[in-house]
């Protein structure tokens, strides 16, 4: 039994208690900020659609060899992503999907394919070769391998005791 009720949060199965809780309730969802609407009117389907595709979800993971960048680019070629190590450190993944051309006859019953720019930076930790980055893209997976500088052991010289 909950204290709050469950359509407190628009119906979605959610629990207040629970941190690992992935259903996060997100007050400004429908909600779209234009000067005329002033956060008045509910957000469309289409762009819902393309705020999802403009931040492109990326998952970081390092290993000990590498740091591994690895993004969910499906329906895009090679050609319309890039990716650019940027102000020494700063590893820049962008694109853009482009809209299907609509024919005069075509009469469309849903649109929810996403399309639009997308942008996102990570700055680098310092341990990274940033001259050895290599990108490949393989069934809409686009994956960044940064390798890590070989670790720079310091030099110990013991000190002998006397006395």
């Amino acid at each position: 039994m909950s204290l709050i009720p469950s359509d407190f949060f628009g119906g979605r199965r959610t629990s207040v208690f629970d941190p690992f809780s992935l259903d996060i309730w997100d007050p400004f969802l429908d909600l779209s900020i234009t000067p005329s609407t002033a956060l008045s009117v509910p957000r469309s389907d289409v762009s819902r659609e393309v705020a999802q595709f403009a931040s492109v979800r990326i998952d970081w993971r390092e290993t000990p060899e590498a740091h591994v960048f690895q993004a969910d680019l499906p329906g895009m070629r090679k050609d319309e992503v890039r990716v650019e190590v940027e102000e020494g450190r700063v590893l820049s993944i962008s694109g853009e999907r482009r809209r299907e051309k609509e024919e005069v006859t075509d009469t469309w019953h849903r649109l929810e394919r996403g399309s639009g720019r997308f942008s996102r930076r990570f700055r680098l930790p310092e341990d990274v070769r940033v001259d050895q980055v290599k990108a490949t893209m393989e069934n809409g997976v686009l994956t960044v391998v940064v390798p890590k500088a070989a670790a720079v052991r310091p030099d110990v010289k013991p000190i002998p005791i006397t006395g």
